[in-house]
């Protein structure tokens, strides 16, 4: 990787200013995402993650969706200007990675493990935040910026329709990225004694 994972995890921010101009080679982006995709842990190995890479004109055609949709929701034009100009902030960037779990393979766990059925679907979000993250800190350290997005349920449809995605898989998030244009602000943090605590 370009820096190591500690930097790289302090530096992992939410970036909403990105562009288009390339940063890294879309294989690498996909080596990246198939890698992470790969080794991230999930309960019982059950491996539930299933992603989708947008790229170039993909990528923006979901934001195109995902912007229509919001405008048959928001009542109000003053506030869709504002939606608008939020969908266009994620559009002005080169990709966006769509994360899902698949929940037949939810759904056979509990079946085949009744003790725990109402566990794995817990499981299940737990394993696509580290997914998430993984992706998110991955980006970061090659230089790219990303945020992390929630527009499901309400694009669900329209995604599964447009990508001929299985019924079974159910849309988690949304991470548009691409070449930062601005640096986040300072960030705050509680103190780590009331956050950690250590027995020896």
């Amino acid at each position: 990787m370009a820096m190591d994972f500690i930097t790289a995890l302090k530096n992992r921010r939410s970036i909403y200013g990105i562009s288009k101009e390339t940063v890294v080679s879309e294989d690498k982006i996909q080596e990246l995402i198939n890698e992470a995709v790969k080794h991230t842990p999930s309960s019982f190995n059950s491996q539930s993650a299933r992603v989708v890479l947008l790229l170039n004109e993909q990528h923006d055609k979901f934001w195109d969706i995902t912007k229509e949709t919001l405008r048959k929701v928001v009542n109000n034009e003053e506030q869709f200007a504002s939606t608008a100009d939020k969908m266009a902030a994620f559009q002005s960037g080169s990709g966006t990675v769509l994360f899902f779990e698949d929940q037949s393979v939810v759904e056979g766990l509990q079946k085949n493990f009744a003790l725990y059925a109402d566990n794995f679907p817990i499981w299940s979000q737990h394993s696509s935040g580290m997914l998430q993250f993984v992706v998110w800190t991955s980006l970061e350290a090659e230089g790219l910026g990303a945020s992390l997005q929630h527009y499901n349920p309400l694009v669900d449809e329209a995604v599964k329709q447009e990508w001929n995605i299985p019924a079974s898989w159910k849309l988690i998030a949304q991470m548009p990225f691409g070449k930062p244009t601005m640096q986040p602000g300072e960030k705050e943090f509680q103190p780590l004694e009331e956050r950690v605590k250590v027995f020896k």
